[in-house]
């Protein structure tokens, strides 16, 4: 029996629109839900819609045996074992007749010949595309630097009392070859605290970062483990023991070994994992501050349609589900993008990988150096590079012993747009909330992004 298959496509296919791309054939992609119907179960003289769940035919004719129907519309059919089969239109090959393209039924084969070929190699990497899109909220654990790193015996400039920093050296490293990193998209690296959105209580929740640390006593034992020059990864923890106690919601993060059902210390002994936020948490109040779990939506910043724009609107939770983001804002990490004020605190929420670097660096440490220095487009805490395999390098500014924050960032001064239709909700959002402050200044656009501010 012919199986039904199905194309997803990224959105820059110029011949259909997303929707439309969602539920188009093609026999090299993945399988698709859509239900073959034998012509006795179709009603005869009616029409086949091939973005709707059903399936239909076209003329009486088509019920009888062995007929083979003329194509629709902009589509054709074919007779496989006693089951009707529809394809989507392909789009035409450049230069060449739509009769030269086109197979038995006016069906198109664009793998029949060397353009048609060529086209659906194109296909395929936009298909690579979408996917590494898709796998570009996969932060799930600490991220490997781009370069082979060294300790120097320095006070951080990073972190307060660490008597020393971890500098790149100019080798790129053997995970980040491993990885592909030549053919990677660089993002900018935000500056907030890491959230995760899963199901929790039978809807989607926001989840706050909260790493599992050893106790004093382990990581005593730890360090003087370390200290007698062996390999961390042979240090055989006590779960139990050695690691202080966590809330019985506490989930540990995707990407952590497991053994005999418990997650396993990563090299730096910790247990990276989540918690939920639950409404008007205290602990968690800033996260709070950006999800209403009555519309069930998030206040998320991202890129307008429109080049060199930003946009701040509510996102329903449910297209968040299983993505991390970073909460970035007033009282997170001492505000580097100057956001809000003290009187009326601003947070948001950035997907990860949403800013992508338009004109970015050659992966060698003196162009990324002078690209951090004298761009506009440099003045990021750092990059990520997101790899078609999913894997995650990362470059902070540190790296490269260069200060951060910034006085000027480069997303802080970017326009930005706020696009926030209340009517759409049925639910009364609070006078103090953030979504009551963003919903009043809806269509309103800033020169820049730390320009928001709100009427006393």
């Amino acid at each position: 029996m012919v199986q039904p298959m199905g194309r997803h496509l990224c959105p820059c296919s110029p011949w259909k629109s997303t929707a439309e791309q969602r539920s188009t054939c093609s026999p090299w992609r993945a399988p698709h839900r859509r239900r073959w119907m034998h012509p006795k179960e179709q009603a005869p003289g009616r029409t086949l819609d091939p973005w709707r769940q059903e399936s239909t035919l076209v003329g009486a004719a088509a019920g009888q045996s062995g007929a083979v129907p003329g194509p629709g519309p902009g589509r054709g059919h074919r007779l496989a074992e006693g089951r009707w089969r529809e394809l989507a239109p392909m789009p035409p090959v450049l230069g060449r007749s739509a009769a030269s393209q086109a197979g038995p039924g006016g069906l198109h084969f664009p793998w029949r010949s060397a353009a048609g070929a060529a086209q659906a190699r194109c296909w395929a990497r936009r298909e690579r595309a979408a996917v590494a899109m898709r796998r570009r909220s996969a932060v799930q654990r600490k991220v490997p630097c781009l370069f082979v790193t060294e300790v120097k015996k320095e006070p951080s400039a990073k972190r307060e009392r660490q008597p020393f920093k971890v500098l790149a050296t100019e080798t790129i490293s053997g995970k980040a070859l491993a990885a592909d990193i030549h053919n990677a998209i660089p993002t900018e690296k935000v500056d907030g605290t890491c959230c995760y959105v899963t199901t929790y209580k039978g809807q989607p929740y926001l989840w706050a970062r909260l790493d599992r640390r050893p106790s004093k006593q382990g990581e005593k034992k730890f360090r003087q483990f370390l200290h007698s020059l062996k390999d961390c990864k042979e240090f055989e923890w006590n779960i139990e023991e050695d690691f202080k106690p966590v809330p019985d919601t506490w989930i540990p993060a995707k990407d952590l070994e497991f053994s005999n059902g418990n997650p396993l210390p990563d090299e730096n002994g910790h247990m990276p994992g989540w918690v939920p936020v639950e409404k008007n948490s205290k602990q968690y109040c800033w996260h709070s501050s950006v999800i209403n779990y009555e519309a069930e939506i998030a206040l998320v910043l991202k890129r307008h349609a429109d080049p060199g724009l930003l946009e701040i609107s509510p996102v329903p939770l449910s297209e968040l589900l299983e993505q991390t983001l970073e909460l970035i804002g007033t009282n997170i990490n001492a505000n580097p993008y100057g956001l809000g004020s003290k009187k009326h605190p601003v947070h948001l929420l950035v997907p990860h990988g949403a800013f992508e670097i338009k004109n970015p660096p050659t992966l060698k440490q003196s162009d990324i150096l002078s690209w951090f220095e004298s761009c506009s487009e440099g003045k990021v805490e750092g990059i990520v590079w997101h790899c078609h395999d999913g894997c995650l390098i990362k470059l902070h500014r540190h790296h490269l012993d260069l200060p951060w924050p910034l006085a000027e960032t480069y997303l802080n001064s970017q326009p930005v747009v706020i696009s926030f239709n209340r009517s759409k909700y049925e639910c009364d959002f609070e006078p103090k909330s953030l979504f009551h402050h963003f919903s009043n200044l809806d269509g309103q656009r800033f020169d820049r992004l730390k320009d928001i501010k709100f009427d006393a």
